[in-house]
């Protein structure tokens, strides 16, 4: 599908399973690509003067794994010229995702304990004009099935070319301080730089993940934390994200396997229609898994999602599996190459609106927003609106707007979700309407699921 020459397409003689010995990783796989990237020329390498070789050239910037490649290396006791330095919860480490450790092979060093630094962190130039030549950037196509891999590989050609359009969910924990603020500070940052680029941010900072019967639909991008499981809205069996969708979730164990599509995060991601997602394959600690800001920031730029995943990451030869297409760039056509279609009408008109509320004119930007939802008679443009007003503390004109996307929706979960702003708006102040509403939606929707969610939120706004 991306054309790439039969002569770069290696078969390697390793075992099935995921999990893989450091002994057998360095037999099957290291060393025969060592070997194949000198033999076909892909890159060229210099002895040094202590016996140490480095790389000089490298036409290989970007690699992919394909299904069935093992997913993690084991620690490894005793190994031949290893060694340990910095911290102690670091040092003490030498198990690592084949795809991390691999992106080190061209430093040729013997140490695996620790983690390797990473020279394109935080980087914003393309891969293949730095000269960092002895990392190459990997990434995985695997799943649970082969079906799963091969539509990943679709949708990702797909949406380059329409563009990746829907809500950005946001579920944050509403940290403000301690040893994991940086989790939420990155999810904040996240929900910001999607309303500046034009999508519509539904954001949640309390504790628990977006619940059982919570009507997330149009989903084109998730970021949360933190469940040991796929569980709440994003388990439910009807539930699929938009084709090409980006989603992640913080947990320490998140990839632990691929292969079951209920287990952890990573694979029932894939499974329910996500073209792309990382995770762990082991503890990573917080402050060494991808910090998903920058991760963000990089794919709304246009960057491939190989660039914008080691663009996060502090360190290679370490925990961290990166499963997607590494040249997949959801948002280049959005950037670049927008051919309008009738799918991408509304979300385009919501983006153009935005970039007047952002740009010098906030009240055109507004006028623009409402006028387009009106036109097009378009709910996801008057919520986008809503959670606008919202965030700027205009709580009269986000209910307005809200009750003017209850008015264009037709899917009663749309219905219901809109309603779950507008209850919570009226909590504050109003409770009396915030009740009225959640009964007569209750009513209304009876065979919605998100009709739990009201049901639970009527104890708390009219307490006996």
């Amino acid at each position: 599908k991306r054309g790439i020459p039969a002569e770069q397409i290696v078969g390697l003689d390793c075992p099935l399973t995921e999990d893989i010995s450091r002994v057998e990783y360095d037999r099957s796989i290291l060393r025969p690509l060592r070997e194949l990237f000198s033999q076909r020329r892909w890159w060229k390498t210099k002895l040094n003067v202590d016996d140490t070789r480095r790389v000089t050239e490298n036409k290989i910037r970007f690699a992919v794994l394909m299904r069935g490649m093992p997913l993690k290396i084991a620690a490894a006791p005793n190994y031949p010229g290893d060694k340990k330095d910095g911290p102690p919860v670091i040092r003490d480490h030498n198990e690592a995702a084949v795809d991390s450790e691999l992106a080190g092979m061209g430093y040729f060093t013997t140490q695996i304990s620790s983690a390797l630094n990473n020279p394109y962190y935080r980087s914003f130039t393309r891969v293949a004009d730095t000269n960092f030549l002895p990392l190459i950037l990997v990434c995985r196509l695997d799943a649970p099935s082969a079906e799963i891999v091969r539509r990943m590989i679709d949708d990702s050609l797909e949406t380059e070319k329409n563009g990746l359009w829907g809500f950005a969910y946001i579920d944050a924990r509403g940290l403000k301080d301690g040893p994991h603020a940086e989790g939420d500070e990155w999810l904040r940052r996240v929900a910001e730089d999607a309303r500046h680029h034009g999508l519509p941010v539904i954001e949640d900072d309390r504790e628990e993940i977006f619940p059982n019967g919570y009507p997330m639909r149009h989903a084109a991008l998730y970021y949360g934390w933190y469940a040991g499981q796929c569980s709440g809205a994003l388990a439910q069996d009807g539930f699929h994200f938009e084709k090409g969708a980006i989603a992640v979730h913080i947990h320490s164990l998140s990839a632990v396997t691929l292969r079951s599509p209920h287990e952890y995060w990573v694979a029932p991601l894939l499974s329910h229609g996500a073209a792309a997602s990382l995770g762990n394959v082991y503890e990573p600690y917080l402050s060494l898994t991808p910090n998903l800001d920058i991760f963000n920031a990089r794919l709304l730029a246009g960057f491939t999602f190989a660039e914008s995943a080691y663009a996060s990451m502090r360190a290679v030869s370490w925990m961290t599996t990166f499963v997607g297409d590494p040249l997949y760039r959801p948002f280049r056509a959005v950037n670049e190459v927008f051919g309008e279609t009738p799918k991408s009408t509304e979300w385009m008109a919501f983006r153009q609106g935005t970039r007047l509320w952002f740009g010098d004119d906030r009240a055109a930007g507004e006028k623009t927003l409402l006028e387009s939802a009106t036109a097009l008679r378009s709910g996801a443009i008057a919520e986008g609106t809503g959670l606008l007003q919202v965030r700027a503390e205009e709580s009269k004109a986000a209910l307005a707007s809200f009750r003017l996307a209850r008015s264009f929706y037709k899917n009663p979960d749309d219905i219901m979700r809109v309603a779950i702003h507008e209850i919570r708006l009226l909590a504050a102040e109003q409770r009396s309407e915030a009740v009225a509403l959640a009964q007569r939606q209750i009513r209304a929707n009876p065979r919605s699921p998100a009709r739990e969610i009201l049901q639970s939120l009527l104890p708390e706004l009219a307490p006996k």
